[in-house]
């Protein structure tokens, strides 16, 4: 609404990259971005920069758009605040804040296997690009101490939690009303605000009752023993909790994440620290694998439909396998090897 993603997308389409450099830009800015602001939001904006690149060439939009998904969930995994599984995890007390942050190692290696793979299909020619039909977008006014209000909403949040030990969705609130001020004092001086409650309205509800139904339907396969009968896998007789993490990981893919994670959690295994931010990892990785096993991968199918499909991502699923496995060794490496994190 500010017009800093519109900003953004401007000066992407008008600097003359290459398919191959926007791939790449685009894949590290939604690795990077989806930390702050959620991997659903960070898939939706980048593949609308996409579409806006190009509306046709396959051989770059496909490539572009799994680029895209794979780098959001990854870089989510790491951040409590960039994928709701993580969030999940840290709200249940699984790790402090910190914890999480060790997960950046086997993100950003897993997700650069899977980009280099990826990039050796997507052509390295310029995008035919008709800058006559782009307006140059302003940024509004206040733009920039929004982006200061919702970083500091963040730290709000992970102090709320982490030192008061209040429930992080306080300091959420807290930055929320804020926000609310800042529009109330721009509508004074200004005239005109940015309409914090129309945002809001915006909120799809179909998203929220989807997780709302799926969440409830775990609850209740826990409130009747099931998920207490699957907790044996975890029993080293059988698969032992680090071949089950990762299991879950592939799990999440057929399934979605959000769900598979809520299973974890409400079974509760006894487990360490290494393997609760192994879990955190493969499930919020691990969504990647299937298009549809993401929140970011069934958005982006939204936004790009009959080029984005199932068939299209299981194309190159097995890029994204190898770059799952390699987390998977990085975490083990960094955890079991190193013992950094643990």
């Amino acid at each position: 609404h500010m017009g800093v993603f519109e900003k953004l997308k401007y000066n992407l389409i008008s600097k003359g990259y290459t398919y191959r450099q926007l791939f790449w830009i685009t894949g590290f800015l939604a690795f990077f971005i989806s930390p702050i602001a959620d991997n659903l939001t960070t898939a939706l904006i980048l593949s609308t920069v996409l579409i806006t690149i190009e509306q046709k060439k396959k051989a770059f939009l496909v490539p572009g758009a799994i680029n895209i998904v794979v780098a959001a969930n990854a870089g989510g995994a790491w951040s409590p605040f960039g994928d709701i599984t993580t969030l999940m995890a840290w709200t249940a007390g699984k790790g402090t804040f910190v914890d999480f942050l060790f997960l950046f190692p086997a993100s950003i290696i897993g997700y650069l296997v899977t980009a280099f793979l990826l990039a050796k299909v997507v052509p390295n020619t310029v995008p035919e690009t008709d800058l006559s039909k782009e307006k140059k977008p302003e940024v509004a006014t206040g733009a920039n101490i929004v982006i200061g209000l919702g970083i500091f909403t963040i730290f709000s949040a992970v102090m709320s939690h982490q030192v008061l030990h209040l429930p992080a969705m306080w300091g959420m609130m807290f930055g929320l009303s804020l926000l609310k001020l800042f529009d109330y004092s721009l509508k004074r001086k200004h005239g005109k605000g940015f309409g914090v409650f129309d945002s809001m309205a915006k909120i799809e509800n179909n998203t929220l009752m989807f997780f709302f139904g799926i969440l409830a339907a775990v609850g209740a396969l826990y409130f009747i023993g099931w998920l207490s009968l699957a907790v044996i896998v975890y029993d080293p007789s059988v698969l032992g909790p680090t071949w089950s993490n990762i299991g879950v990981g592939f799990l999440s893919a057929i399934v979605d994440n959000v769900p598979v994670m809520s299973a974890v959690l409400k079974a509760s295994p006894t487990m360490g620290l290494d393997q609760w931010m192994l879990v955190t990892l493969t499930a919020g990785v691990g969504g990647s694998m299937i298009s549809f096993g993401s929140a970011a991968g069934v958005g982006v199918m939204g936004k790009l439909p009959g080029i984005y499909t199932f068939g299209a991502h299981m194309k190159y699923s097995w890029m994204i396998v190898i770059g799952y496995a390699v987390s998977c060794a990085v975490w083990y490496l960094q955890y079991q090897v190193m013992g950094i994190g643990a």
